[in-house]
């Protein structure tokens, strides 16, 4: 995500970020339509060129990619016509795994499923994949793959670090019942457990302004408890954040979002840290397991979650929602 306008929009240099990546033994590419526009895609596509065959490469589709409302979603239209852009961008004639970036509500999974089994028996897709889905909604595609006979999700994409711990309740244990894999995002929590936003300091503000999640109190004042555990320890923020993310047994690999050659060669020191159960014991101190504390912007949030009119009886029948109970009646007027 961080090629391309968002983040590097030089190409040359994003591509030999990409090269050193490949050369330090990571095999596994994962982008997005949505990103920069299909910026990323093609710098992707361009650093690939003669490695194709090296890599993993995973891309995804739902997001908006212009104005128009049909543009964008889950629907089979948009499917067949978002896999032929893609391509095209990353200059390959297959993708590796092909991913649903977001839920939509609005299409069947059976319509989804159906037309990525399609792309699946034409050899332009190896693998399909789920990103930000809720359990519930993971495990009915699995039982409408099985019961229609199509094609079923092999991954899931949550976002998942020390700040934000949820899928640790259902979607961690799912996934694996299911033989699907996690490729977790953000294992940096969007850059605050980098250490470079600090409570209270002006730390790369830039990207602070950018992003509401960066400026929340509550997660502020936990890195602030984290940065003096991490050097206790003798680690930096960004190793005991990356190797937290990685010590879940239901985590596959964790995705790095690096903007510069200088943020790679730092992760890429610490690949090998690996935490103690002690360490892991005061994280969770700080962090209930299963825990979120706020949210990155990008996160998903469900529609029922998201409208108060789902969340909320029309004001004329709220009174009518009274029940009669076994152990007598409940007034009309609870005054």
């Amino acid at each position: 995500m961080m090629f391309g306008a968002l983040g590097n929009p030089d190409h040359d240099d994003s591509i030999r970020i990409i090269h050193r990546a490949l050369d330090s033994g990571i095999n596994f590419i994962d982008t997005a339509d949505m990103y920069a526009g299909g910026e990323s895609e093609q710098i992707v596509g361009k650093a690939l060129k003669g490695r194709r065959n090296d890599v993993v490469l995973a891309t995804k589709f739902h997001g908006p990619m212009g104005e128009d409302p049909n543009r964008r979603g889950n629907s089979r239209r948009w499917i067949m016509t978002a896999v032929e852009d893609s391509l095209r961008r990353l200059a390959t004639d297959h993708i590796d795994l092909y991913q649903v970036h977001r839920p939509d509500p609005g299409t069947d999974i059976a319509e989804t499923l159906s037309a990525l089994t399609d792309l699946v028996r034409s050899r332009k897709v190896r693998a399909i994949g789920s990103s930000t889905f809720p359990a519930s909604d993971m495990v009915e595609a699995q039982w409408v793959s099985e019961r229609r006979g199509l094609e079923r999700f092999r991954t899931e994409q949550p976002t998942y670090s020390i700040l934000n711990r949820g899928i640790e309740r259902e979607v961690l244990p799912v996934a694996p019942q299911y033989g699907m894999g996690t490729l977790v995002y953000s294992p940096l929590a969007g850059g605050m457990l980098t250490g470079r936003i600090r409570k209270g300091q002006d730390t790369d503000q830039h990207r602070a302004t950018r992003f509401r999640h960066m400026t929340d109190e509550r997660r502020l004042d936990i890195v602030e408890q984290l940065i003096p555990l991490a050097d206790e320890a003798g680690l930096s923020l960004t190793h005991l954040a990356m190797a937290f993310a990685i010590a879940h047994p239901g985590v596959t690999s964790a995705i790095l979002g690096p903007r510069t050659m200088k943020h790679l060669e730092d992760l890429l020191t610490g690949i090998e840290v690996a935490l103690s159960d002690d360490l892991l014991d005061a994280i969770d101190a700080i962090v209930p397991p299963g825990t979120d504390i706020g949210q990155l912007d990008m996160a998903y949030a469900p529609p029922a979650v998201q409208h108060a009119r789902l969340r909320r009886r029309p004001a004329s029948e709220r009174s009518a929602a009274w029940v009669r109970t076994g152990g007598g009646s409940v007034p009309d007027d609870p005054s």
